[in-house]
Order: C-alpha cells, then sequence, then structure tokens
C-alpha cells in the first residue's frame, strides 16, 4: 500500500465489540475495486461519536441503531442538525421495517441486522463513490 494511495476514514459506532468487529470485516480494507482505502477509527460512546465528528477528517460514519444506552438513531439525527457538514451516516437497523426511522434520523442509508457482508460493503462502497465525486468536484 503506498502512502499516496486515497484513503477514507469511516467511524463505526456500536456499544458491541463484536458489531464493530463484523462491520471491520465486512469492509475490510477496501469494500469495492473502485474506492479508496478504509481507515476505521471504533467508538463505543455518544459522547466519543461527537468528539470525532467535531473534530473532522471522517469521511462516513456507520452507526448503530441498537446501541445502548443512546442508539444510532437519535445520534445520527443530532449530528445532522448540529455539526455543520456532517459526514453521510449509514445506520444499522434492528430490522428492514424500521427504515424509516432511518429516514427521520436524517441518514443517508441503512443496513439491517444480521449484517450481510456484501449488503454493507455495496452500500458504504456506494456511499464512498458519492464522497468522492464531491471531493473532486470541490
Amino acid at each position: 500500500m503506498s502512502s499516496t494511495e486515497p484513503k477514507m476514514t469511516i467511524l463505526v459506532y456500536s456499544d458491541d465489540r463484536a458489531t464493530r468487529e463484523k462491520v471491520r470485516l465486512a469492509l475490510g480494507r477496501r469494500p469495492a475495486a473502485d474506492v479508496p482505502l478504509v481507515e476505521f477509527i471504533e467508538v463505543a460512546t455518544h459522547a466519543a461519536v461527537i468528539r470525532q465528528l467535531d473534530a473532522g477528517g471522517v469521511d462516513i460514519a456507520i452507526l448503530d441503531g441498537e446501541a445502548v444506552p443512546v442508539g444510532g438513531m437519535g445520534i445520527a439525527r443530532q449530528v445532522k442538525e448540529e455539526i455543520y457538514q456532517a459526514p453521510p451516516i449509514l445506520l444499522l437497523i434492528g430490522r428492514a421495517q424500521d427504515a424509516w426511522l432511518a429516514t427521520w434520523s436524517k441518514a443517508e442509508a441503512a443496513v439491517s441486522h444480521p449484517i450481510d457482508p456484501r449488503v454493507l460493503a455495496s452500500a458504504v462502497a456506494e456511499m464512498m463513490r458519492r464522497r468522492q465525486a464531491l471531493r473532486t468536484a470541490s
């Protein structure tokens, strides 16, 4: 891996270490051949999510809607309302029927538990392509 190769930073929030690991393993170093390499920031608390996003440098946030005590849906809505130029958010939701809650939370995408690595990688790769297009357009 070249140090000049483009990278994107993905924040992964869940209170469950196993969920964070499933996300990392599903995405690997590069979720699709045509997107940059991925660097992960893993966090387990609401405060850590806000701190990381406030600091900037996160390209995509993946938030666990089933996390406790603060779920990713509420955090997503807070982030979209309070953080200037918040990154795109993908929510991990409990059931496909909860997709409307992802819309309420202002998340750009949602994937339901249990995590299907192909579905998650495809959704994140699409978000990365859009993010990359915005970078090159500016």
